[in-house]
């Protein structure tokens, strides 16, 4: 290795020894190993050397290169552990502070108005009755006297599972009345019953979810009429909604299970969406005396025993209540928008001052 190549090593490995961080470190790489480096600049001279000791010259400058890449290189790996080592020694944990807080939880408002229906209804004496999700055809269908022919059977509006054998495919409840024919088989009258839970249809859109909460209702006494039904409704809905004087409404319908059936409407403003003002109506649940067949069905003599129903989702209450038009984000888990509708778990709620 000639003098130059030598004094241009010797003065690398000061200014490496020099450096004593990665900027001083990478400013000395730069310096020899640039574009217009001190090494570069040897090479792209090597043309200019006489042919006889070009061929020496250009082993001497690969041989540098590879020496000064090395050192380089290692002098790198000094300053990173040396770079490591002293952010250990700062950045040291103590096992004796209390953790850091954590963000205060909050009540979904589904949660919420669950519990708030279960409270009205606990108040009239109704306990909380639970059942499968994946519910056979005659549960979910057959003993609620919903024919064959019925649309709810439909694949476009049902979610059915394989069929086993010869036995009808079985499915995801469509409704939480399945629950209720499990109570009657059971349960010897008089029957006093809600039912909350998850129920799913194939439809997805702003007002619609293929998975919502649903919360039903049922009643088996004798003497039963439609003044118990309605007055029943009258006072949740008046209750829930935390306005006395709001205008209710029945119209009649037709659902399989319940007869007469009637549909629930409740007074509100279209164009403000007010609830309770206005001269508008906004149906809100569907209700009726149960079907006689449906009573033979599970056991119980309809000539001895009468009984009402009534079945609302909770998703659509909970939006009327709290000023929502949008189901969507029920679902979609997002932090900031739970932030504004949840609800603090340590506040007072219905379930907590009794109704």
């Amino acid at each position: 290795m000639t003098d130059d190549l030598l004094a241009l090593k010797n003065e690398m490995d000061a200014a490496l020894a020099a450096a004593t961080d990665l900027r001083a470190w990478d400013a000395v790489r730069i310096a020899v190993l640039g574009r217009n480096g001190s090494l570069t600049g040897l090479l792209r001279d090597l043309g200019k050397t006489p042919p006889e000791r070009r061929r020496e010259r250009g082993a001497a400058l690969n041989e540098l290169k590879d020496a000064l890449t090395s050192a380089i290189e290692s002098r790198k790996l000094d300053l990173e552990a040396a770079a490591l080592d002293e952010r250990l020694a700062h950045e040291r944990i103590d096992p004796t502070l209390p953790p850091r807080p954590r963000e205060t939880g909050l009540i979904h408002p589904i949660a919420r108005t669950m519990e708030e229906i279960a409270a009205i209804f606990g108040a009239m004496g109704c306990s909380l009755a639970e059942g499968p999700d994946v519910e056979s055809d005659w549960f979910n269908f057959g003993a609620l006297n919903i024919p064959a022919h019925h649309p709810a059977r439909a694949d476009h509006d049902t979610f059915y599972l394989p069929a086993q054998g010869n036995m009808p495919p079985p499915v995801l409840r469509t409704h939480t009345s399945p629950v209720q024919i499990r109570t009657m088989l059971t349960q010897p009258p008089p029957i006093r019953t809600i039912v909350i839970g998850r129920t799913y249809r194939a439809d997805h859109d702003a007002t619609h979810s293929p998975m919502f909460h649903q919360c039903e209702g049922l009643i088996i006494d004798r003497d039963l009429t439609l003044g118990h039904l309605k007055g029943c409704l009258i006072d949740f809905l008046r209750t829930f909604f935390a306005i006395a004087d709001l205008p209710v409404r029945f119209r009649s319908s037709y659902f399989p299970f319940t007869e007469p059936s009637m549909e629930v409407d409740i007074g509100w403003n279209r164009r403000t969406g007010e609830l309770g003002r206005g001269d508008d109506w906004l149906e809100i649940l569907g209700s009726g005396m149960v079907h006689p067949r449906v009573l033979a069905n599970c056991g119980i003599d309809p000539r001895e025993w009468q009984g009402f129903a009534w079945g609302m989702g909770v998703e659509r209450v909970t939006m009327l209540k709290h000023g929502m038009s949008d189901l969507r984000p029920f679902f979609d888990s997002d932090l900031r928008w739970l932030r504004h509708y949840g609800f603090n778990p340590l506040a007072p709620t219905m379930l907590h001052e009794g109704v």
